[in-house]
């Protein structure tokens, strides 16, 4: 054996000196002699349970694969008997109220988002105009009455007439008669038989005369009765525009988005003031096509409503819409529903009508606010 130095020292230390290393000499080689071979090893049991990296990748992928289809199973089921869409919202009727004349308004009666009942005065218009169109198709109406009567009078008068040259002519065709007869047989002169003669045909342009005036009467009245109608008709016309001046709420509900003033200028047939109708509250919600099959009309459904959220209010179906536009382009007699949200597709979706049976207190219900409904078909 041979024995290393020393190491050097090294500086004082808290530890304890190190003993010196001894390196024993290596012993000289032995002859090379059969190595007889290890027995197998024998593996233990938790060896035995682990299994290869392919038996569990093939593991994992059938426990994925099954909780994918369970997943799947479970909500086909819970589907099938529960059908549910956040892609509703509140609806109701928005009357536009617009004017039937043109004129400058003078006075509003309405604030923005007041409530208002149905007959309640909200604009009123100048009146001044129409008053005076009122006024001038009432004297019409009174000339046309008073030439219908003179006309009335005329008629009288020459029916008269008539009647009177008829009596005088009936005289004058015995007269003439008598006096032929009597100068036939020169009993009387011929100077009275031309008398005879010529008052017959005095009698007869009398009797002319009297009925062209009738005629022209009667023609009188007719005319004068027609201006009489339509002066009439004119001032009904003037007197509805008049009454059109004060514009009444056609409908119970609170004005929106009220944007006119005293000064404004109201054009007949725009509309001005816009009225939500508190008749008409209704929930319309977006289903799937695959859902609304077992949809029946009656039918009980529950609505959250996010302007009034942690209540279910019951509803009931009031309508399954028969049709959908299929492009946002089309008319609008076909409700269109987008078959996307951001970048998924979706199925399509029929637009179905729910109806509230306990509506909110005070009817706090606000046109285009989300909710969403639950139908258990």
């Amino acid at each position: 054996m041979s024995v290393t130095a020393p190491l050097p020292e090294s500086p004082p230390t808290d530890a304890a000196p190190r003993p010196a290393t001894v390196t024993p000499e290596p012993a000289a080689a032995a002859p090379a002699a059969a190595t007889p071979e290890p027995p197998a090893a024998v593996k233990s049991p938790a060896e035995m349970s682990t299994p290869s990296p392919a038996t569990g990748r093939l593991h994992r992928l059938i426990t994925v694969g099954g909780t994918i289809l369970t997943l799947f199973f479970l909500y086909e089921v819970f589907t099938y008997f529960v059908a549910y869409t956040d892609d509703a919202y509140v609806q109701s009727d928005l009357v536009a109220v617009a004017p039937e004349i043109t004129g400058r308004i003078i006075a509003v009666h309405v604030v923005d988002n007041e409530v208002v009942k149905k007959g309640d005065k909200l604009v009123s218009i100048d009146p001044v105009p129409f008053q005076l169109v009122v006024n001038q198709w009432k004297a019409q109406v009174d000339k046309a009455a008073a030439e219908l009567k003179v006309a009335q009078e005329e008629l009288d008068t020459a029916q008269a007439a008539l009647a009177s040259s008829t009596s005088a002519h009936t005289y004058a065709v015995q007269e003439q008669k008598r006096y032929s007869d009597l100068a036939t047989k020169q009993y009387a002169p011929v100077a009275e038989l031309d008398r005879a003669n010529d008052a017959l045909r005095r009698t007869q342009a009398e009797m002319t005369i009297s009925q062209v005036a009738i005629n022209k009467a009667q023609t009188d009245i007719g005319a004068h009765q027609a201006a009489l109608k339509v002066a009439q008709a004119e001032l009904a016309t003037a007197q509805w525009q008049l009454d059109r001046t004060e514009v009444p709420s056609p409908t119970s509900g609170p004005i929106t988005n009220l944007t006119i003033r005293a000064g404004d200028t109201a054009t007949i047939n725009v509309p001005m003031i816009g009225i939500v109708d508190s008749q008409g509250w209704r929930i319309i919600a977006n289903y799937k096509q695959y859902d609304v099959r077992s949809f029946e009309m009656g039918g009980t459904a529950w609505v959250w409503l996010d302007s009034a959220p942690w209540h279910f209010h019951k509803a009931k179906i009031t309508g399954v819409a028969r049709g959908i536009s299929r492009s946002p382009g089309q008319t609008m007699l076909l409700p269109y529903v987008a078959p996307t949200t951001d970048w998924i597709r979706l199925q399509r979706r029929i637009p179905v009508t729910l109806v509230l049976v306990d509506p909110p207190p005070d009817a706090k219900l606000y046109m285009g606010a989300d909710a969403r409904t639950v139908i258990f078909p």
